[in-house]
């Protein structure tokens, strides 16, 4: 974990040597520094990544899963796990998934939890849970189907395709290519629009895409942005940022 100062943290599943497979014990860590992060108020994004180049996460630790083999343990593994994933949906300021390399399985549902995605030039998104005869099971399907669209999420899951970053931004599954590593000026230039924005502006936005991804009617997404409207407008911040612009403008 790396708390810059400009409130980007970047949170990293470190298991390298096991392809950053989603064990329960990191599900658990995960979860619980995202939400630990999320609550500062001085953080603005929070990044994901995986250790090392080959893997972004390998999906479930398919050792520990091995011992998951009736209904009341099946119920509870996918309660904890969809929780943890929960936890990066639902968590206040945007996170986004930087995959350093291929996400598969569980870890695609990890990526897909994500509200943006970053994707290396040689990294892969695979929905290949198929390939055990399983579905997903982290809400990773239905976050499929919204960003591609039916067809499209049948075909990735059905063929367990592994989609390569220039194919992942035609869908719409990632939101940059980023062709020059973690410290590169790829991911630097898309995130400096994010990073100038004050948390609480990046809150409000994040606010109102959490009740548009659970369902919430139109009617309460737009109380949602009436309170997120007030929380700006009325912030320092916003005053700040208004005169600069109106002296620029009268000069």
């Amino acid at each position: 974990m790396d708390a810059h100062a400009d409130g980007v943290v970047w949170i990293t599943i470190d298991r390298a040597a096991k392809h950053n497979a989603l064990a329960g014990r990191v599900l658990t860590a995960l979860a619980q520094a995202v939400a630990a992060h999320g609550a500062r108020p001085d953080t603005r994004l929070v990044i994901l990544r995986g250790a090392g180049e080959r893997f972004f996460a390998a999906g479930g630790d398919l050792v520990e899963l091995s011992d998951v083999r009736d209904e009341a343990a099946t119920h509870a593994m996918v309660e904890r796990s969809r929780g943890a994933l929960d936890a990066v949906r639902r968590c206040p300021v945007p996170v986004l998934a930087y995959l350093n390399g291929d996400a598969i399985g569980g870890g695609a549902e990890l990526a897909l939890a994500c509200d943006m995605r970053l994707q290396a030039a040689h990294a892969r998104i695979g929905f290949i849970q198929a390939k055990l005869a399983i579905s997903t099971a982290w809400g990773g399907g239905p976050d499929l189907c919204r960003l591609v669209g039916g067809a499209r999420a049948l075909r990735m899951m059905g063929r367990c395709e592994m989609v390569d970053a220039a194919q992942a931004l035609q869908w719409g599954l990632a939101d940059a290519s980023i062709a020059d590593g973690a410290d590169g000026e790829d991911l630097r230039a898309f995130l400096a629009p994010l990073r100038a924005h004050p948390p609480q502006v990046l809150r409000g936005m994040k606010a109102q895409l959490i009740a548009w991804r659970e369902g919430a009617s139109y009617g309460a997404r737009r109380e949602v942005e009436y309170a997120q409207v007030l929380a700006t407008w009325l912030h320092d911040d916003h005053w700040q940022a208004s005169d600069r612009f109106l002296a620029k403008a009268a000069r």
